[in-house]
């Protein structure tokens, strides 16, 4: 069985004590739903407003307070999640995690796998695709000859992908109610800025990846 989430790397969390966190998964990514605890959201959250600071405002003094290092989402051009789409095989134990540099907002360029195109999901590692008939064969870390490959069939992206989707709209969800409780004037904000500069809510328009969302502000 294969399953997909969408994770959030969470190094940038390590220190942190403006609110509660929770303490990092031991692979230090965190899979997003609207099944996660006020820590692990905080986490979530301690992480983007974090990651995602300008250069001046990580050169100027820390943050007074929740409102204050909330709000840099808002101030940001883009907001950028380090992470992206854990897949793995159930049957076999073998997980393709995301590479560095490819960010949770590059989510719908999977998409592009039903175009037969070629996919870039980062660096150290380096998960690298190829395809076989209707398949596509996903090595995590590039590497033949020391990890088994995950076969994912291309019939079955779209289902994955929606799941994907529902989980970062539980998110989203959970997100609004932990702002509200730290920083209730910008909970809306926060949410429609995730929502627009994730693509979370718009539609999934099977095989179209970067060109479904060609209209949307680009992160990469």
């Amino acid at each position: 069985m294969l399953i997909m989430d969408a994770v959030l790397e969470t190094c940038d969390a390590t220190d942190f004590a403006l609110w509660p966190i929770a303490d990092p998964p031991p692979n230090h990514f965190l899979p997003l739903s609207g099944e996660l605890s006020a820590r692990e959201i905080g986490t979530a959250m301690a992480v983007l407003t974090s990651y995602n600071k300008t250069d001046h405002e990580r050169q100027t003094l820390e943050p007074e307070d929740s409102m204050e290092q909330v709000s840099h989402l808002l101030t940001t051009d883009c907001v950028i999640a380090p992470g992206g789409l854990q897949i793995r095989n159930t049957a076999t134990g073998v997980t393709a995690s995301p590479g560095c540099c490819f960010g949770l907002e590059n989510w719908r360029d999977w998409l592009d796998l039903m175009n037969g195109e070629e996919l870039w999901l980062g660096h150290d590692p380096t998960p690298r695709v190829e395809y076989v008939g209707a398949i596509a064969r996903l090595w995590p870390d590039g590497n033949h000859q020391e990890e088994l490959p995950i076969d994912l069939p291309l019939a079955q992206l779209p289902e994955l992908l929606s799941s994907v989707q529902d989980q970062l709209v539980g998110f989203l969800a959970s997100v609004e109610e932990w702002t509200i409780c730290h920083a209730p004037p910008l909970a809306a904000a926060v949410v429609a800025k995730l929502n627009e500069d994730l693509v979370i809510g718009a539609p999934l328009r099977e095989g179209q990846g970067r060109d479904a969302h060609s209209q949307e502000p680009s992160c990469g």
